[in-house]
């Protein structure tokens, strides 16, 4: 869709008195890192009208305006007796304000956390609120009698389902969702949706696998038809699959031989969405998360994070000058437990100062923890261009971890050895020397690869394998574009050595490499022997790695020469 399309709400009924108000955006969203597709976003509201009026979780304040509209045209805003809200959050607060000024007698319903944040961002309305401590029901009549799970995690503590015995439909907030805009409500043909579902779920939820497994749990107790979550399309067609692929994925997360403890607080939102953005890059190298954000956490719940993780990472807004009172009293906690031999990361978000990122940073240097990453500072809101160095830095953090393991690891079993010699064998199959580049906006990358090989004719096609914990494998999703360097023989190691070496998060993958931009603006290595234009079609897990199948669009021979071959583990090549 073009990015010019303005914002709008599709209105479908979906059920016996149920229906679902869908603010689209179709915008290529980027600002979080769970928006990288940049295939935009429906924020999911639902009505049911019983005897009574119940409005599920209306959008932020960027669709105030369009939503109230599109809600005032078909519901009279006093005759709506309640909101309930499966999750609260400042960005709702607008709309809220506005909806509660147009009809006062609304009552709010959320859990009791939701009720702290509810009263802290609207601090002058004067508000019903009911609370759900988990076994209330709400009678809307007509057969509407609404059950309620509370499925709390780090990144939203106030959260909670919704059941609704008439219809069958477990109103799900933010799970089973997925970012992406169109016209379809229903999930027909499901497995178009699987690559944004998946992604969805490794942004969101691999980082908070323990909730989502607790929350799946309380879930079975609802013999739900529909799932209703709180962004993309309706979950009817896929429910069973998806359901078990949450499950399935979860238990690979807790399955993990390493586990980084990663301790937060967040004012604004700013400091969270760093942290699930490192915990990203931490994940996709194939190491565990365990996030708790502070001001909800247990210290109990703190200390045995942080004991039985193998690292651990905390970051911090800073609020007058200071860290708030949650981090100070978890930082406490850390530099009472954790060993010396444990990996250390500090990050934080600030507005004008940011002394609660340098305390916490001396106080791991004073007390001589190793760091992962270099301290990560930003200032007011993160933009993509930091939120891509996050998740290197998660990255980079993952692999010190397994790189540490593996110098304390003592000598070869007799399987690993084996494991050794098939691996031998294995490397005398050879690939062509390739560098993929790719470019997305002031997003770009960068890899070395061989392990590429024709796939089809009509189209001509191509798969690239990307290890999970490439930075660029981010860049090479569904629709995405880039470029394959194919390099020389005889002019290949000068190209080979500088995209073999490590580098930092955020850092220029191009500096010094002579390039020019081809017509998809991916960048072209001038040097290389030839080019080839590609598009993702399509991807497949496989392993520690993703096979990507690119069709080719367009292409060049840049000079005379032969392919650069790649000889691995042969014995006279590693």
């Amino acid at each position: 869709m073009p990015e010019t399309k303005q914002r709008d709400v599709q209105v479908f009924p979906i059920n016996t008195d149920t229906t679902v108000l869908r603010s689209r955006t179709w915008d290529r969203l980027k600002f979080e890192i769970e928006y990288a597709l940049q295939r935009g976003t429906t924020a999911n509201s639902y009505v049911i009208r019983g005897d009574k009026i119940a409005l599920f979780d209306p959008p932020g304040e960027s669709f105030t305006e369009v939503f109230l509209a599109a809600l005032t045209a078909r519901f009279d805003p006093k005759s709506i007796d309640y909101v309930i809200l499966g999750h609260v959050n400042p960005n709702r607060g607008v709309t809220l304000k506005t909806l509660l000024e147009l009809a006062p007698q609304i009552t709010c319903v959320c859990s009791n956390p939701g009720a702290i944040t509810l009263r802290s961002i609207l601090p002058d309305q004067e508000l019903n609120i009911k609370v759900v401590r988990g076994e209330e029901t709400l009678d809307l009549g007509q057969g509407h009698c609404l059950e309620f799970a509370l499925t709390p995690s780090p990144r939203w503590p106030a959260a909670m389902c919704t059941y609704d015995p008439q219809t069958a439909i477990l109103f799900t907030d933010k799970l089973f969702g997925a970012h992406v805009c169109g016209d379809q409500v229903m999930d027909e043909g499901w497995t178009v949706f699987n690559e944004d579902r998946r992604y969805y779920f490794d942004c969101l939820m691999a980082p908070q696998a323990r909730q989502v497994e607790k929350a799946l749990d309380k879930l079975e107790a609802f013999p739900a038809k529909l799932y209703a979550p709180g962004h993309g399309p309706m979950v009817r067609y896929g429910m069973w699959d998806l359901t078990n692929s949450y499950q399935q994925w979860s238990k690979q997360q807790k399955a993990q031989e390493m586990t980084v403890a990663l301790l937060y607080a967040s004012a604004y939102g700013n400091t969270g969405t760093l942290a699930q953005a490192i915990a990203r890059g931490i994940t996709k190298a194939g190491v565990a998360v365990e996030c708790l954000n502070c001001e909800v956490a247990e210290p109990e719940e703190i200390r045995t994070a942080v004991e039985k993780a193998d690292g651990f990472i905390m970051g911090s807004p800073t609020l007058g000058g200071h860290a708030p009172t949650q981090i100070q009293t978890a930082l406490g906690m850390v530099l009472s437990t954790a060993t010396k031999t444990k990996l250390a990361g500090v990050f934080g978000s600030f507005g004008w100062s940011g002394e609660a990122i340098d305390l916490i940073e001396t106080k791991f240097r004073d007390a001589g923890y190793q760091f992962g990453f270099d301290t990560i500072r930003v200032k007011f809101k993160p933009t993509e261009v930091t939120i891509q160095h996050c998740e290197e830095a998660g990255t980079d953090f993952a692999q010190a971890l397994k790189k540490a393991k593996k110098a304390r690891t003592s000598r070869k079993t007799v399987s690993e050895s084996q494991a050794a010699r098939t691996e031998q064998a294995v490397g005398r199959l050879i690939g062509s020397l390739c560098v993929v580049t790719t470019k997305q906006g002031e997003l770009s990358g960068a890899m070395l690869a061989d392990w590429i090989a024709q796939a089809t004719f009509a189209p001509p096609g191509l798969t690239i394998a990307v290890a999970k914990d490439r930075a660029i494998e981010s860049l090479m999703h569904i629709g995405d574009k880039l470029v394959l360097n194919i390099l020389q023989e005889g002019k290949h190691l000068g190209l080979m050595k500088h995209f073999l070496k490590p580098f930092s998060p955020g850092e220029d993958r191009f500096a010094g490499v002579a390039t020019e931009a081809a017509e998809n603006g991916s960048p072209i290595l001038t040097d290389a022997l030839a080019y080839l234009e590609c598009t993702v079609d399509n991807r497949m897990e496989c392993g520690d790695h993703w096979l990507v199948y690119v069709v080719v669009n367009n292409g060049q021979v840049l000079s005379e020469g032969v392919t650069a071959v790649h000889h691995r583990k042969s014995g006279m090549h590693y």
